[in-house]
């Protein structure tokens, strides 16, 4: 990792909103960083179903972290990877994968709070500190911990307690030494103006169907705005459409805005 490509991620969270897509393997990267993208972010499940797998810690560390590097290889922009729980069971255990993160070039992690061996459930807030902690260990003091809390994204306890809830996590993982906090599954613009007023630290939000739109997230104070599997989704929606219209519509429908041969070959001639 370059020292100046962190220190450039790291600013981008003062000017908010960081617009930051989520790219799956080296052609999506490359074709995002050429369309303007300032910074970049891996997603997990993007990467799993490319690989043949569903999304959940269904890949191990080391398959996760060559397709991290391929990424990072292919644009000049920062990288920041989705690590999904840290590829481990102990904090010693995220503490190495979060160095090795760094070895590929990467700027930043995302790490979520979810507990891998019980589907529905968050850990323990002080267990997953200790992870976080652990985390920031290993990763040295360059490289920007975003920490997923999914208590929004997996309806965790009944509606009216779960600000509080995100705002307990996120002050213990603040004091676990974490740069930003990322809470997907929130929509309503007023639950995101309070949470930004109650957490310290960078808000990150999951934009989609339902969500404020990016520039009246920025007017909430969020910091930086990500599209998690959505343009991995889109991508295999139109392989999608374009197969049926071929076998079902005797047409051919690529649709607006591909990109050609010619133009993924010179993204790639690197």
């Amino acid at each position: 990792m370059t020292n100046d490509k962190a220190a450039r991620f790291r600013s981008l969270h003062t000017t908010p909103p960081l617009r930051l897509p989520n790219c799956w393997d080296a052609g999506s990267a490359a074709v995002i960083a050429a369309a303007g993208a300032e910074a970049i972010a891996t997603t997990s499940a993007g990467i799993a179903w490319s690989l043949g797998r569903p999304d959940g810690d269904a890949i191990d560390r080391e398959t996760a972290l060559a397709a991290i590097e391929r990424v990072v290889k292919a644009v000049d922009v920062p990288v920041t990877a989705d690590i999904e729980s840290g590829f481990g069971a102990t904090p010693k255990d995220v503490a190495e994968t979060l160095a090795a993160v760094a070895g590929t070039g990467a700027v930043g992690v995302n790490i979520e709070d979810s507990d891998v061996g019980t589907p529905g459930a968050l850990r323990p807030i002080a267990e997953q500190a200790e992870r976080y902690a652990a985390a920031r260990e290993g990763a040295g003091a360059d490289l920007f911990i975003n920490a997923r809390i999914d208590v929004y994204l997996m309806g965790i306890g009944e509606e009216a307690a779960r600000l509080d809830a995100v705002v307990e996590r996120a002050g213990a993982y603040a004091e676990a030494g974490v740069d930003g906090i990322f809470v997907p599954g929130v929509a309503d613009a007023a639950v995101i103006a309070e949470l930004v007023q109650a957490i310290r630290l960078p808000l990150n939000v999951l934009a989609g169907p339902g969500s404020p739109t990016p520039s009246e997230l920025g007017r909430l104070g969020v910091a930086r705005i990500s599209l998690g599997s959505g343009v991995a989704s889109a991508a295999y929606g139109v392989a999608r459409r374009v197969t049926l219209a071929l076998l079902e519509e005797d047409a051919y429908a690529p649709g607006e805005g591909g990109a050609d041969y010619g133009t993924m070959q010179g993204l790639l001639l690197r």
